[in-house]
């Protein structure tokens, strides 16, 4: 069942989004392995949601106990104001209105295409000619129209998957739950199979919820992002507010960082007080062995005058500068160059502290020249040195 992509539902076509409440759901293996601790998200219907986290993080779990291929050791489901999942309660796949696509599409080797498809409306029904007619329609918003009486092994990579989209989208379910279902294509198709999945799931209406481990797939995908750590759900949001105010270290660097240093806070606005427009987000003054001068960047964190802090950079909150430039924050060597077509993406050691990679400039900085670094506090985060692990 994992390996499949399964669309279940015994409603018609066509019922509309699901709401999703998650409540205090963990999840428990024999042996004593938690992969899920009380994990708790409100969805609201018609929204697409991308699940966010490495491997081991619960994401997968999460994405099973909603779709009902595993049970909740303790803990509330429901879907479209439905108890679907608790202790006592577990309502099996087939009766929760949801698609499923997995990474392995799973298409049915002995059936051709539209025949695939049109075994996700098995429970629909439907007569005969609108079931046909209802698969061709499908076939062709996914652009295989065409090779509707095809076998899955004629098929690329990518066309597989439409097939397997296509599946889940014809039953017109309420809930559309999607794991990894890109992770075995190449960088150019996965780019635009993102787009054609984002644009198909959001005109039929549903409810999705998608896993991934890829940081810049789930900004480019969602309206709410969650990300998990060691299953719990660390932070949950929309994509703009999990990158400019990540609810912790691990948060920032999952979600892309240039590198980190350590420093020392030097004061905090306000003791607390919320810079104006800033949404709770306070100034705190920075000092360092890295840092030339001192620098002002924006926090959530409360960090004590004196304590020790470690600086997250994001590769939008760095700039090259020359040695020059009075105006600079950190001083260091290039120790690579790479050419991305709109430009060059830098490494740059810090003498006696970490490299920091990603630095986007239009010029190209030659391997082995001394730079300077103009910090952006936009793109910076700084947090308690004791939680740097977290």
């Amino acid at each position: 069942m994992a390996n499949s992509t399964m669309t279940v539902g015994n409603q018609a076509p066509g019922t509309g989004a699901e709401s999703i409440a998650v409540e205090q759901v963990s999840k428990e293996y024999p042996g004593g392995s938690v992969a899920l601790r009380e994990v708790s998200l409100r969805v609201e219907p018609g929204t697409f949601v991308v699940l966010l986290g490495p491997s081991g993080s619960g994401k997968t779990t999460l994405l099973r106990c909603l779709a009902g291929i595993e049970r909740v050791t303790s803990g509330r489901i429901a879907i479209g104001g439905r108890t679907v999942a608790s202790e006592q309660e577990h309502v099996p796949p087939d009766r929760r209105n949801l698609s499923m696509v997995f990474q392995d599409y799973a298409l049915w080797p002995h059936l051709r295409v539209r025949e695939n498809v049109a075994f996700a409306l098995r429970r629909a029904k439907l007569a005969k000619p609108a079931g046909q007619a209802r698969t061709q329609a499908m076939l062709d918003r996914v652009g295989l129209g065409t090779l509707a009486d095809r076998y899955p092994n004629e098929l690329s990579g990518g066309e597989q998957q439409r097939v397997a989209l296509a599946r889940a989208l014809v039953a017109g379910t309420g809930l559309i739950l999607c794991d990894e279902p890109l992770s075995n294509l190449d960088a150019d198709l996965r780019e635009r199979m993102r787009v054609e999945i984002s644009a198909l799931v959001r005109e039929s209406g549903a409810t999705a919820i998608y896993i991934t481990h890829d940081q810049a797939e789930a900004f480019a995908l969602a309206d709410q992002v969650g990300v998990l750590q060691d299953g719990r759900l660390i932070q949950f949001g929309r994509p703009e507010r999990v990158y400019t105010e990540p609810a912790s270290p691990f948060v920032a660097r999952f979600t892309g960082l240039s590198g980190e240093l350590p420093v020392r806070v030097v004061s905090q606005a306000g003791a607390g007080a919320a810079v104006p427009g800033t949404g709770g987000v306070t100034e705190v003054e920075l000092a360092g062995p890295a840092l030339l001068r001192t620098c002002r960047v924006r926090t959530t964190s409360q960090l004590a005058p004196g304590s020790a802090a470690i600086l997250q950079i994001r590769p939008t909150g760095v700039q090259l500068a020359g040695t020059n430039d009075g105006e600079h924050h950190l001083a260091g060597v290039v120790a690579d160059v790479a050419f991305r077509g709109r430009g060059y993406e830098h490494a740059i050691d810090i003498a006696g502290h970490s490299r920091l990679t990603g630095i986007f400039a239009p010029a190209r900085a030659d391997r082995g020249t001394s730079v300077g670094l103009r910090l952006d506090p936009a793109g910076c985060h700084v947090f308690a040195a004791g939680s740097a692990a977290d």
